[in-house]
């Protein structure tokens, strides 16, 4: 299967640390998105979006530098159960009372990929600007 990366950032109005610990938190990553979220909060832990559309697990975190690296999943019919893409997601200082979020997602199908980066910025990094506005 032909495979694509995705590579984004946007500005969240909060700290590093406020956007990592709600990243990791079932409740506050529901009120983000506006959806619901079941996330185990540790290496290894796996998470489950939205009733399981998205499926994944976490597989490093750096609280330090506020990363996260997960395996992530969109419960397409043909995207194999055992080929993941992996997400890396940063929080970095950025101007006062706010941080930047990178994003790089890799392996992502082919077919999929256009789709999936316009999903990010839809479905998580304008709601999440909301969210952390409010």
């Amino acid at each position: 299967m032909e495979t694509k990366n995705i590579k984004q950032w946007t500005i969240l109005p909060c700290t590093p640390k406020e956007a990592y610990d709600a990243w990791l938190d079932s409740k506050k990553h529901g009120a983000m998105i506006e959806g619901n979220a079941k996330i185990d909060p540790k290496v290894d832990g796996e998470f489950s979006i939205w009733d399981g559309a998205i499926k994944g697990q976490t597989l490093e975190l750096h609280p330090e530098k506020n990363r996260i690296v997960q395996s992530w999943r969109y419960d397409y019919d043909d995207w194999p159960i055992d080929s993941p893409s992996k997400i890396t997601i940063e929080f970095v200082p950025y101007k006062k009372d706010q941080c930047k979020l990178r994003f790089w997602q890799s392996a992502v199908p082919s077919k999929y990929a256009e789709e999936i980066a316009q999903g990010w910025r839809q479905y998580y990094w304008e709601p999440m600007v909301k969210y952390f506005k409010s």
